[in-house]
């Protein structure tokens, strides 16, 4: 009996629950096509440094089983070769998860597992499927758990992610330093409570955006620095069981060296293991970021709104039409972007932190969820910060008339008369000012003015009497 089109297209493979059918030009196998069955939940997939990072981990596992001799030589090295294909970006089709999926991250595991295993037999000249040269668990799998690669290739990449990241907010915080000292001079009213207040700089202003981006900075980084503790070598639960003596050592040198990234043997492969606590203060410190991007992001939208009805302070450069209806309106589009961006991250670590919490005993299941968000979150939140830097503040400019004419009439410019008049007395100068609509200054000199008249009329007045 003949077989149809769509049969020769597929391959039978077998996993622990049985026979499942595989595109025949598929690299993955079994489980990972039980995975994409199984879950088509949303649109949303892994990011691809996780890929990167779980393919690192796969080569560094067979480089340390070929020292201890685990591994036959020619298998360990068809190995090598396929994850470093795949860690130069080939392949990235064959990843094709749901981000919604079993917990742990088994099933991104075993998809890396299965591709880097019918890579490599390609490579020893077998066909896709013929695990009996090369097996996605006995080989590629080796030594290692979901349990200890799953939490180490997080930590990778997220790490990688950081440095991006951190290194966009440095860019950030220089630039808004720069605009800090073009502004120097730019005299200005201080606001609290969104009224009136002391006088300042323009530069004052910006000079305190950049050490609050600073300060965020150096707390995302302090909250990077545990992830370089990696778990690799603690299999189910970790105690490291089915690997040789020298295995965890040797697995995380290599992987050191192949990620250029200062890694160390976790302190405690059970704790390690058993926590997403360094994810979730990765992710908190995130949070304060946003808080600050935000706060500043809402600043520039006040200062830059008008261009007649508002404070109209600064301009921002303008990006794009802001009405479709409305000509020559132009909308602070990018500091809008930053507010939205934001928020998303925000919503972001309120569920990381609640993932965090539901681990339970040796494990916490809710990894690739966690995975997916922090990610997206290092991200998106680079790309904003990039954009923000490039599209916006560097492009800012200072309406120093508008500046110099608030810095002229704020009513917080009473205050600088407290030691002379007390608190009582330069109240009273601030309430004439606002009900005659006449600034500090302005009250002042018609004081001294009107001060220097009566002691012209009592000098006059004195004279005329001594002549009587």
């Amino acid at each position: 009996m003949g077989t149809n089109n769509s049969e020769r297209q597929l391959r039978i493979e077998r996993d622990p629950l049985g026979e499942v059918r595989v595109p025949t030009d598929a690299l993955y196998g079994a489980q990972t096509a039980r995975a994409r069955d199984n879950f088509r939940i949303s649109r949303l997939r892994a990011n691809q440094a996780l890929i990167r990072a779980f393919a690192e981990i796969k080569k560094a596992a067979a480089q340390a089983n070929l020292q201890t001799g685990a591994i036959a030589r020619n298998l360990g090295e068809a190995i090598v070769r396929a994850a470093d294909e795949i860690i130069a970006g080939r392949f990235r089709d064959q990843f094709d998860l749901d981000v919604f999926q079993a917990g742990a991250g088994t099933s991104y595991n075993m998809n890396v597992n299965e591709v880097i295993a019918n890579r490599a037999l390609e490579l020893l000249g077998a066909r896709r499927g013929d695990y009996s040269r090369l097996h996605p668990n006995d080989h590629v799998n080796k030594s290692q758990s979901t349990n200890d690669t799953m939490p180490t290739a997080m930590r990778i990449a997220c790490l990688r992610l950081l440095g991006e990241g951190a290194h966009a907010l440095d860019q950030l915080a220089q630039s808004l330093h720069k605009k800090a000292k073009e502004f120097r001079d730019v005299k200005k009213s201080g606001r609290t409570h969104l009224h009136d207040a002391m006088p300042m700089t323009l530069g004052d202003e910006f000079d305190a955006y950049a050490l609050n981006v600073e300060r965020a900075t150096d707390r995302l980084r302090i909250a990077g620095a545990p992830l370089l503790e990696v778990p690799l070598g603690g299999t189910a639960v970790g105690g490291g069981h089915n690997t040789r003596p020298d295995y965890a050592r040797l697995a995380v040198k290599h992987l050191k060296k192949i990620t250029g990234l200062p890694l160390t043997e976790a302190r405690n492969r059970f704790q390690s293991m058993q926590s997403l606590g360094d994810f979730v203060a990765l992710s908190g410190a995130l949070r304060g970021l946003a808080v600050e991007l935000g706060k500043i992001a809402n600043d520039l939208r006040l200062l830059n709104s008008g261009p007649r009805t508002g404070l109209a302070e600064i301009e921002l450069p303008a990006m794009q039409p802001g009405s479709s209806i409305m000509p020559g309106k132009v909308n602070p589009a990018v500091p809008e972007m930053i507010n939205m961006v934001c928020y998303h991250v925000i919503g972001h670590d309120a569920a990381i932190t609640m993932c965090g919490e539901a681990g339970q005993l040796e494990l916490n299941v809710m990894m690739p969820y966690v995975a997916y968000a922090l990610m997206e979150s290092l991200e998106i939140m680079t790309n904003a910060v990039t954009t923000f830097d490039r599209k916006c503040v560097r492009g800012v400019t200072a309406n120093r008339e508008r500046c110099r004419w608030y810095a002229e009439n704020t009513v917080g410019l009473a205050a600088l008369l407290n030691e002379e008049r007390g608190y009582m007395g330069a109240a009273e100068l601030a309430n004439r000012a606002i009900d005659s609509g006449k600034s500090i200054q302005e009250l002042l000199e018609e004081e001294s003015g009107r001060a220097g008249r009566e002691t012209k009329a009592k000098a006059a007045k004195s004279v005329s009497g001594s002549k009587r």
